[in-house]
């Protein structure tokens, strides 16, 4: 686990995990390409399905921009399957079940509800660009606005 969390400029940490549909990402299937890492708590929660809903609308806008997306969250497989079947979710949600790459990216966080404190996913984003490096990031992100930021960001690359 890394003790400073990723700031804009570092090269992105490599990872290769296990997502929706039978599927495998990686950084390095994604080398030369730019991308987008979202990270979000739970699947088929209220924040979470609205934020996943927002990207898979703007899919169609994303790629014109050439970007790939990644949601990564600690839910199993077949439960990310279940959540990306129920909404239509195209882009690959991706199973972080030991969250290591969470902690790479420092979106496994200490968190407190209702006095109890428990560690969980900061939802949080990160764009990559097409050299590897972090373009931008944005923690405890606002799933409604989400799409909106990633965009103007995108179209900056």
């Amino acid at each position: 686990m890394s003790n400073e969390p990723v700031t804009v400029g570092d090269k992105a940490p490599d990872f290769t995990l296990q997502a929706s549909r039978g599927r495998t990402v990686s950084s390095a299937d994604l080398a030369g390409k730019p991308y987008l890492l979202y990270f979000y708590p739970k699947a088929d929660t209220p924040g979470c399905t609205t934020q996943a809903c927002g990207i898979q609308e703007a899919l169609p806008a994303l790629g014109k921009l050439h970007l790939t997306v990644i949601g990564v969250s600690p839910d199993p497989v077949p439960k990310i399957d279940k959540f990306a079947d129920k909404y239509g979710l195209e882009f690959p949600l991706a199973s972080d079940p030991e969250h290591e790459l969470a902690d790479q990216y420092g979106t496994w966080v200490e968190k407190s509800m209702y006095g109890r404190t428990y560690f969980g996913m900061e939802r949080s984003s990160f764009l990559i660009g097409a050299d590897g490096c972090i373009k931008a990031i944005w923690r405890n992100v606002k799933p409604a606005e989400h799409v909106a930021l990633v965009e103007k960001a995108a179209a900056e690359l």
